[in-house]
């Protein structure tokens, strides 16, 4: 049983294509709001350490061509 609802961001608006998150267990959660049958879970620590280096740009790369 999760400890939380999933929530997502303010920046995903009204649309359906946006990332979720909970904490469950002690962990945290994420799925797509389009397909959550397939949940990803993570420790706090490093899920701490993604979004830092989301925030910091480490992974625009990626997008780049999006």
């Amino acid at each position: 049983m999760s400890d939380t609802i999933w929530q997502k961001s303010s920046f995903s608006g009204s649309g359906g294509d946006c990332i979720e998150v909970r904490t469950a267990n002690s962990l945290v959660e994420l799925r797509e709001s389009d397909d959550d049958d397939i949940i990803v879970r993570t420790t706090p620590i490093r899920f701490a350490a993604f979004l830092r280096g989301a925030k910091a740009g480490e992974f625009d790369h990626h997008t780049a061509n999006a």
